[in-house]
């Protein structure tokens, strides 16, 4: 029994028992080389990846002690923690989020139920795509040129600028891409009953799809909370104990650099750890991310 085969260029043709076969062995070759590549890239990632939290653990660990959750950063040769540096990331990181989290829902809202066809919404939509690929230096060298060279100093408040315009986006596009998953009859349903749309779009529409906004709010602080470039233009360090956001401030990923590239061995071992808590406060976030979100898709 012949069987037909056809090809981007010529007509159907007969083929009989043997070339099947053929053909079929010639594919499945293909195939099995095609997933052995696959694995083996897969293989390779999966050991740099591991190998990297293996130092990460091996370093950090045994720079981990009480000293660093309540000492600041101490001069070369002396004794001293990271609280400091914890206190100011945390600051800088709430900040931050404060004030990217309300306007990127808003604006999620706005291009998803009311500015999805008009000429502003596709603007929109396009600068907030080029913010999510630029780069976290071009930011800071933004906010530097726009808030602190006028003001003639570094600061809190830049920094978290600087953190709340690298996070923006983030939230805008998730949160548009989650009220879009919405049903349309949810919406309809709702203004059948006489609800105006503002109340639709907040009271129904973000309400059902809150799991997946909390999910890019927690994806857009976890991508924050590891930025190194653009607080040295901003918030520039602090090596004492600060909460005044109008002072430069001292952040765990500022502190790890300058730490990690010194010759002193107590910074450097400060810088592991640091790196480590860094690490596994990123984790954290994006674990509890894909939680919210698993919950979302099985609701």
């Amino acid at each position: 029994m012949s069987t037909p085969v056809a090809s981007a260029n010529r007509p159907v043709r007969e083929v009989g028992p043997k070339q099947a076969s053929a053909l079929y062995a010639g594919r499945l070759r293909r195939n099995r080389i095609g997933l052995s590549l696959s694995m083996l890239a897969m293989a390779l990632g999966l050991v740099a990846l591991f190998w990297i939290l293996g130092v990460l653990l091996y370093k950090g660990f045994d720079a981990i002690s009480w000293s660093m959750f309540v000492e600041s950063t101490p001069a070369p040769g002396s004794a001293g923690g990271l609280a400091n540096a914890i206190l100011g990331s945390l600051l800088l990181v709430a900040v931050s989020a404060l004030v990217s989290t309300p306007i990127g829902i808003l604006a999620g809202i706005y291009l998803s139920e009311y500015g999805s066809a008009t000429r502003f919404g596709s603007v929109t939509r396009f600068v907030t795509d080029i913010m999510l690929s630029a780069p976290s230096i071009v930011i800071g060298l933004f906010v530097y040129a726009l808030v602190v060279a006028p003001m003639g100093y570094f600061s809190g408040w830049a920094g978290s600028i600087a953190l709340a315009l690298i996070a923006l986006p983030v939230v805008v596009r998730t949160t548009e891409n989650m009220l879009r998953l919405v049903p349309a009859p949810l919406r309809e349903a709702a203004t059948a009953l006489g609800a105006p749309k503002w109340r639709v779009s907040m009271s129904v529409v973000l309400r059902a799809s809150s799991s997946g906004v909390i999910t890019g709010i927690l994806l857009a602080v976890a991508r924050v909370s590891g930025e190194t470039a653009p607080l040295l233009f901003t918030a520039l360090s602090n090596q004492f104990m600060s909460s005044d956001m109008s002072q430069p401030m001292a952040s765990l990923p500022v502190v790890i650099y300058q730490f990690a590239m010194s010759p002193y061995e107590d910074w450097v071992s400060l810088a592991w750890g640091g790196a480590l808590l860094v690490t596994f406060a990123v984790l954290t976030l994006n674990v509890i991310a894909r939680v919210v979100f698993r919950d979302k898709s099985k609701a």
